[in-house]
């Protein structure tokens, strides 16, 4: 059958064509859906005002849920302002059926998630053409569902509010007195959870969408309701209804944390005794968390607001640090082939550790060191390694926005840390080396310029602990981070001891260890510079074995690492030095470049870094490899 007759089959008098198109275009088999788009399509090309009808006669009378549904989705696609915007196509009587079955349809829909999607359709359309007073009818329609005594009315009228404020809030902002009236009575009176979160989301949308500030602070007066619909739902024990009512209230908090400000000790106090709750889901402790942190870091548009809570803080503090310890001594953490293995660490754990670094960000040091000096003290000193862990974790995750303050404590900072390498824990001792790693990044070149000569000695003790490789390959990373932010001169006199240590870890069997012996030996390499040479006859031969040797796809990062570690030391100890190895590496390169590696293979961008501090290192002598 040509395609014009298919048109006049589908668009014709019997319903059952046009309805198995939809199917199709819902179906799993790519054909079919393909050949359905294109005939849909072409009705929309040929004849746009019948497919509208169609649709909107099927949201009417199809009996299958799923097919409504799919009819709303395709009204909505065809009514959106973009490329296949056909609105204007049609004519008048078209598009009054459409308004008036739309409207129809929300008062009769019974399914749930398709009331939602005729919101959607709703919300699209008035978008477009409500500002040009395209349809008058809608606003009253939408005053009289609120008004109403259906539920699913009144919701259904606050789902296309709280899309209308997104799209076009400026068309609201007339009615703002009669919205008010209107969000306060349902937020206060309405029994039905569901009633009272469209409202809360149209609320939070429409605050939003508000330019002057004076026309926001005329809603203050709805916080308590709008907390109290978090508080019900919590009481009821309804916590999916209380998670979406947080995730609303983070996005206020987010955008508009004045509009908080007179009620925030209330607001904050029952966000703190959400996430202090051990009955609740972690879920919903974890959004009331996420919240106050919001809150804090929304300092460009409130300053100051959250440093004024001090007793908040420590609270928060508190909790976070209590997160810290939800942690198992799993056995996969000490077996682990790689140092990204965080076994036995839970969701609690993760956020707390997130929190605490953003919190201290947002907050500084003058705010967060205080709390900190008060809490951890306690934890280093219990019994328990978690607590021990925990405080150490803890002071990593602050460093960075607490640095100033912490460089004027730091021979504080740094005992509490390096106590705690000879704790019976190893992972506790993993903590303390990682503290010193994040230290030595944060806190440089203060830490290294004052306590080198406690810092390297530990952190090489570290590397001898034979019996926990996850402890060694972590020392040899913090080798790196402390020799980053140091001078030669510092770094010299402990040449000796640190890279014969890191020489008997690159023979260790691990390979996470050799990957941070190798990595530490190019950092170390790079600081000391011409310095490195005394040391260059015993580290290169380890090199050049690990690059010719570990060629499986196992030890892929291994290699890579090695290349790396190569062209730093020949950069370190120069051309003269290195000239007659530069060659063997060479070969070796040269043959890498005309293998076939797959994709994925962090070799290849090791290697063009390696070709580039090759060619600086050996200058002249680099030519007759430019061709490869």
């Amino acid at each position: 059958m040509d395609q014009q007759s298919q048109l006049a089959l589908i668009l014709g008098p019997d319903p059952i064509p046009f309805e198995t198109l939809v199917s199709h275009l819902m179906s799993s088999s790519n054909e079919q859906r393909s050949h359905a788009e294109a005939l849909f399509n072409l009705c929309k090309q040929s004849d746009p005002d019948a497919l509208c009808l169609r649709l909107a006669h099927l949201l009417q009378v199809c009996t299958q849920p799923e097919i409504r549904a799919m009819a709303a989705i395709l009204l909505r696609k065809l009514l959106t302002r973009d490329d296949s915007y056909i609105w204007p196509r049609l004519n008048i009587s078209t598009q009054s059926s459409l308004k008036s079955v739309l409207l129809s349809q929300i008062q009769v829909e019974t399914t749930k998630n398709l009331s939602k999607k005729l919101c959607d359709t709703v919300a699209e359309l008035a978008s477009s053409i409500l500002p040009e007073n395209g349809w008058p009818e809608l606003l009253p329609f939408m005053f009289q569902c609120v008004s109403s005594d259906s539920p699913k009315l009144q919701e259904s009228a606050f789902l296309i509010f709280a899309q209308l404020s997104q799209y076009i809030g400026d068309v609201l902002t007339p009615f703002i007195k009669d919205l008010h009236t209107v969000f306060l009575r349902c937020l206060s009176e309405s029994s039905n959870a569901d009633v009272k979160i469209a409202a809360l989301n149209a609320v939070i949308n429409f605050i939003q969408c508000l330019t002057s500030s004076s026309d926001r602070d005329r809603f203050q007066d709805l916080l308590p309701a709008m907390m109290r619909t978090l508080t019900e739902a919590l009481n009821n024990g309804n916590e999916a209804t209380a998670q979406e009512a947080l995730e609303l209230l983070i996005e206020l908090a987010g955008t508009e944390p004045r509009f908080l400000r007179r009620q925030l000790v209330d607001v904050v106090g029952s966000m703190l005794q959400i996430a202090e709750a051990e009955s609740l889901e972690e879920g919903t402790r974890h959004l009331a968390i996420e919240f106050v942190v919001t809150l804090a870091e929304a300092r460009e548009r409130a300053p100051g607001m959250m440093r004024k809570l001090p007793q908040f803080i420590s609270r928060l503090f508190a909790i976070l640090m209590r997160m810290l310890l939800d942690i198992e001594d799993d056995a996969a953490w000490h077996t682990a082939e790689s140092e990204d293995e965080d076994a036995g660490e839970t969701s609690n754990y993760s956020v707390g550790q997130e929190c605490l670094d953003r919190l201290a960000i947002s907050l500084g040091g003058n705010t967060i060191v205080p709390v900190a000096s008060e809490q951890l003290p306690a934890y280093l000193a219990a019994s328990e390694w978690q607590k021990h862990h925990a405080a150490l974790i803890a002071l990593a995750q602050i460093a960075e926005g607490c640095a100033k303050v912490m460089i004027k404590n730091l021979e504080q900072v740094v005992s509490m840390v390096l106590n705690s390498f000879h704790d019976s824990h190893p992972r506790v001792r993993w903590a303390a080396i990682n503290a010193i790693g994040q230290l030595s990044t944060d806190l440089g070149p203060d830490l290294q310029n004052q306590y080198h000569q406690r810092v390297l000695p530990a952190l090489a003790g570290a590397m001898d602990d034979f019996q926990n490789p996850r402890v060694q390959a972590h020392a040899a990373s913090a080798v790196l981070n402390f020799s980053e932010n140091c001078t030669p001169e510092i770094l010299t006199p402990y040449l000796d001891g640190i890279v014969s240590k890191l020489l008997v870890l690159l023979q260790n069997g691990k390979q996470m260890v050799q990957e941070g012996a190798l990595t530490a030996l190019a950092s170390v390499a790079d600081s000391s510079q011409e310095h490195f040479q005394k040391y260059y006859d015993a580290v290169m031969p380890y090199l050049k074995a690990i690059l010719v040797n570990a060629t499986d796809k196992s030890n892929r990062m291994l290699r890579a690492k090695s290349l790396e570690c190569i062209s730093l030391v020949g950069m370190a100890v120069g051309k003269e030095k290195f000239r007659d190895d530069a060659k063997q590496v060479m070969e070796v390169l040269m043959s890498l470049q005309g293998s076939q590696m797959e994709t994925d293979d962090p070799t290849t961008s090791y290697m063009l870094q390696a070709w580039a501090r090759l060619c600086k290192c050996l200058g002249q002598d680099f030519l007759p490899y430019m061709s490869v």
